[in-house]
């Protein structure tokens, strides 16, 4: 075990020392050790219960004969931290999250690590810690928020942002938004749809980093509770058979892990994440992997905010155990692979039975033949971009409009909350890339607006930032190169004409490519002044087409 260089021997006496200092006895000592990284904070809905969810897990360490020992890192809402500034930290947390743990793990050899959080960035980024580590690690979120009710229907977050356009555009009184605010989070957990947090939960039983029934179990049930113990009883398992993280991220496991994202409509944050996340476990894994999966992957599910169903919905159908079952059946699965849960996935799916075909459709009676989120390309995205397609009206797959260019999102709110932004117009945000914001903020507040308004099925957003599970509608993110590395999004003059097409994959800048180049010929980079960490991300973060991930 690796904790033995720390404890074992007399020259590790000072060591035993401080150890005892701390209440633990050589009984304890000469027990597994089980670093437990948690996110818990007082200002995230998602984080609140996660001292309970710890202790839970440090209970089922303590039966299966390991000592727990709990140590904490950062964590941001997005959902707080959107349409200001604060949202320039959010991606760059990530990093500051892996990184931590990395720091704590390595600092105690630690024979094994349980990760500990809910939303958005937190989950990659210890993702990416347990796959940089390679020691065996379990990973269990604090679980879903529950929906809310507002006059006889379930509504979440993403309901309230879109309120506030509709009351800008008169369509709602202030009492009815006030209700909206009140009711849509009920309590703890990650926000009810299915947005980045939870997507990203989900994908985390996919890929066999999770025990079943992790994605989808709701934060106050009494199983959330069980399930912790369980991941607390298992992480010292691994430990015994020497399972590492490694051996569970292989490069299937992320495939079908996109093959669920596609299948679930999930968010279009986890293109960034699960490259992100492959680059630590030294898998390949690009663009072209999503597309291709994509265009073979059915979508099961119609879940918030596409749809009306929630994640307690999908929970009570079968959870990810059963859409992977039905994706299965298509040999889209990679069946034969091993779990946190010492069993392989042949074993996980075989038990899943299908209760609401209504939530999960059967593989033969799918919503749209193809997954949720769909890769773009063209003269104003030549190295990539993303829309959740899933969340698109087929209707809307071809939209040609005129460019109103604003370079950062509160200059494009203004203009759409002042009625600056009309019918047929392509809303294109830029300088708000990985580089450019820096730290690359969602858009949800300029296209919940938008929604709110009812312009979301006539005008189009682009951007080389990126969007929040939440949004719907024509919403392209990602788009790379990014303005601040001189991409043609940062070329865009107010009145081009743009045109999309998601049936080719495409989102063309509608003028001659010699104007093109002739532009970019003459376009010089904005003058960066950022401070403190903002600063020295810009300057080591690569583009969103790998994953966002720091220079090393």
């Amino acid at each position: 075990m690796r904790s033995r260089i720390v404890v074992e021997g007399i020259e590790r006496a000072p060591h035993r020392s401080l150890f005892k200092a701390l209440g633990l006895t050589d009984e304890e000592l000469a027990k597994p050790m089980i670093g437990i990284a948690n996110s818990w904070n007082e200002v995230i809905p998602g984080h609140k219960q996660l001292k309970e969810v710890a202790e839970a897990v440090k209970a089922g360490v303590r039966l299966a004969g390991g000592i727990p020992l709990e140590f904490n890192t950062i964590g941001l809402c997005d959902g707080i931290a959107m349409g200001h500034s604060g949202m320039k930290y959010s991606l760059p947390s990530r990093e500051v999250i892996a990184d931590s743990i990395e720091i704590m793990v390595n600092a105690y050899q630690f024979d094994g690590i349980v990760l500990i959080g809910s939303c958005d960035k937190i989950i990659p980024g210890m993702l990416m810690a347990a796959a940089r580590l390679d020691i065996p690690a379990i990973f269990i979120s604090g679980g879903p928020m529950l929906a809310g009710r507002y006059r006889g229907r379930d509504i979440d977050l993403h309901d309230v942002f879109e309120a506030v356009g509709a009351f800008k555009a008169g369509k709602i009184s202030y009492n009815e938004l006030k209700a909206i605010e009140e009711t849509a989070c009920p309590g703890i957990g990650s926000c009810a749809g299915m947005f980045t947090a939870n997507t990203l939960n989900a994908l985390t039983e996919a890929l066999g980093i999770s025990l079943p029934g992790n994605g989808t179990a709701p934060a106050v049930s009494a199983e959330r509770i069980r399930l912790a113990k369980k991941t607390g009883m298992m992480i010292v398992e691994l430990v015994k058979h020497g399972i590492t993280s490694r051996k569970i991220l292989t490069r299937e496991a992320f495939l079908d892990a996109i093959a669920v994202d596609m299948a679930l409509g999930g968010s279009t944050n986890t293109v960034l994440h699960l490259m992100a996340i492959a680059a630590e476990a030294n898998v390949n894994l690009t663009l072209d992997d999503f597309e291709e999966i994509s265009s073979r992957t059915p979508t099961l599910c119609k879940l918030s905010p596409a749809g009306p169903h929630h994640i307690q919905d999908l929970h009570e159908a079968g959870g990810i155990s059963t859409v992977m079952k039905e994706l299965s059946k298509k040999g889209l699965i990679h069946r034969d692979r091993i779990t946190v849960a010492l069993k392989s996935i042949r074993e996980i799916i075989d038990e899943a039975i299908n209760y609401r075909t209504d939530v999960i459709r059967p593989i033969d009676n799918p919503w749209y033949l193809r997954g949720g989120i769909k890769i773009l390309k063209g003269s104003l995205a030549p190295l990539g971009a993303v829309i959740k397609i899933s969340a698109v009206s087929e209707d809307l797959y071809i939209f040609e409009g005129i460019a109103k260019v604003f370079d950062g999102e509160e200059e494009a709110v203004e203009a759409i909350l002042n009625g600056k932004v009309m019918k047929g117009d392509v809303v294109v945000i830029r300088y708000e890339g990985p580089k450019g914001g820096p730290g690359m903020r969602e858009m949800l507040t300029a296209t919940a607006i938008l929604a709110g308004m009812g312009l979301d099925r006539d005008v189009a957003l682009i951007t080389d930032g990126r969007f929040s599970g939440a949004t719907r509608g024509l919403s392209i993110g990602h788009v790379s190169p990014e303005a601040a590395e001189g991409g043609p999004i940062a070329i865009v003059k107010n009145g081009d004409r743009i045109k999309i097409d998601l049936k080719l994959g495409r989102v063309d800048l509608l003028i001659p490519q010699e104007e093109i180049n002739e532009r970019l010929s003459r376009y010089k980079p904005r003058e960066a002044k950022h401070r403190g960490y903002l600063a020295r991300y810009s300057k080591l973060v690569t583009s969103a087409y790998t994953g966002a991930i720091l220079f090393t």
